[in-house]
């Protein structure tokens, strides 16, 4: 493994990107970070807690903030927060020095996983067709990572596979 770059996986909650990056880092020995766990952890606090006590603006503010300090790290995986890729600091950031993958899925999965998740401040407030729309606006986006992976049709496996093989050509 040539590269000092670091992995970082983006998409909407519940495309699997702290499963996928938890055991990515596992297979390549590398640390793993998940931005919204860092938040929690700093604050003791859910991120559900934290937007019901704090605010959107207060959460997306910290995000960029714990985001940036973390990838100035090497060579380790990084799963962003849902929302966090939509920032332009964090996704310049992102763009210019580590590989990004979009870990893409198609709205229906994306609703059937996280349909009753209490930890997802978003979905409390959209219904099912809000939270499509939320999913479509956001993939234009995201498709500014370097590698798009649509994982409809994907075992986890073939997922992480598919990734290393891409970061260990570099």
């Amino acid at each position: 493994m040539k590269s000092r770059k670091n992995i970082v996986f983006l998409g909407m909650m519940g495309s699997g990107k702290t499963s996928i990056g938890s055991l990515i880092s596992k297979k390549l020995n590398l640390e793993f970070y998940d931005t919204d766990r860092l938040i929690e952890k700093e604050l003791n606090l859910s991120i559900a807690k934290i937007f019901e006590m704090k605010g959107e603006d207060f959460f997306r503010n910290l995000e960029e903030k714990t985001t940036l300090n973390i990838l100035k790290k090497k060579k380790i995986v990084i799963s962003l927060g849902g929302g966090a890729f939509l920032n332009k600091n964090i996704r310049d950031e992102v763009q210019r020095n580590h590989f990004s993958f979009w870990l893409k899925c198609d709205e229906e999965t994306i609703y059937r996983r996280i349909k009753n998740s209490s930890k997802r401040p978003i979905v409390n407030k959209l219904n099912k067709s809000e939270l499509i729309n939320l999913s479509k606006k956001r993939s234009k986006i995201y498709s500014k990572a370097m590698y798009n992976i649509n994982c409809d049709n994907l075992t986890k496996n073939e997922i992480i596979k598919k990734v290393i093989n891409i970061y260990e050509a570099y």
